[in-house]
């Protein structure tokens, strides 16, 4: 009887553990084809006409295309703006008299006798952007720099407010002249002529140095007192405010501390 038990046990197990199994299983396929029938499917309706499905395949480049058309849109039209703004830029900075930026070319000369005659070019080709005549004499000058650092002021007044103009500070016609604090005179805004030019053409290789140029015309005399002394360097240019501007000697062997300063101030 208990071999019997035993059998009638196991057998028992077995059905169930396999019964189980089989649940299982069952289950697991039965929910893979759940899946299955709910998978939803691309085929086209065995009655869809070749008609329908022409229209069907045109239909698609037709949206895309109608999508595409903005985004070729758009960028010509900021393109067209942006150049729009650049050459409006361009025009207004061409307008500009002064042209200078933060590196220029300084021009000191004039004839042993005669007065100093002071440059500002952007480059050493151009013409010059600032020239003004003092009335200090060019020897007197050099026996300044020779003495030490030499600071020269301009001054000029500023407008009322009811005759305010838009005048820019290169251009104001007369300045009042002060070497290292001392009263020199007045400067006059020059025009650059034959002459003028004529000097900034032959030291245009120069970008640093001084020396004595010949006389030409009618100041080649017998004596010296024709001959042209010049003095050419680069200077560095910053703006203050539309009323003052500075320019600063750039010598690479004065240490950091520049030669000379030239200080233009609407007062």
């Amino acid at each position: 009887m208990k071999p019997n038990m035993a059998k009638t046990s196991q057998d028992f197990y077995s059905k169930r553990h396999f019964h189980w199994t089989k649940k299982v299983g069952t289950d697991d396929d039965d929910h893979h084809h759940h899946v299955h029938d709910q998978a939803p499917t691309f085929k086209p309706p065995a009655n869809t006409t070749e008609e329908e499905k022409n229209v069907n395949t045109n239909t698609k480049p037709f949206h895309q295309a109608s999508m595409q058309t903005p985004k070729k849109k758009l960028p010509a039209v900021a393109v067209a703006r942006l150049r729009t703004v650049l050459s409006a830029f361009g025009k207004h900075r061409s307008n500009l008299p002064s042209g200078l930026g933060p590196r220029v070319t300084g021009t000191l000369f004039g004839s042993k006798r005669g007065h100093v005659h002071f440059a500002f070019q952007k480059d050493p080709n151009s013409p010059p952007a600032f020239l003004v005549e003092l009335a200090t004499p060019i020897s007197g000058l050099v026996r300044e720099m020779a003495s030490g650092l030499v600071r020269i002021a301009l001054e000029c007044d500023k407008e009322k407010e009811d005759e305010k103009k838009a005048v820019r500070l290169l251009e104001e016609p007369m300045w009042r002249t002060y070497c290292n604090g001392k009263k020199c005179g007045f400067a006059t805004r020059r025009e650059c002529g034959a002459k003028e030019w004529k000097v900034l053409k032959a030291v245009e290789p120069i970008s640093m140095g001084a020396g004595v140029l010949p006389g030409t015309g009618d100041e080649a005399e017998a004596n010296a007192d024709g001959e042209i002394m010049y003095m050419r360097a680069k200077f560095e240019r910053i703006v203050g405010s539309r009323d003052s501007e500075a320019f600063y000697m750039m010598n690479p062997d004065s240490n950091g501390t520049p030669e000379l300063s030239v200080y233009l101030l609407r007062v």
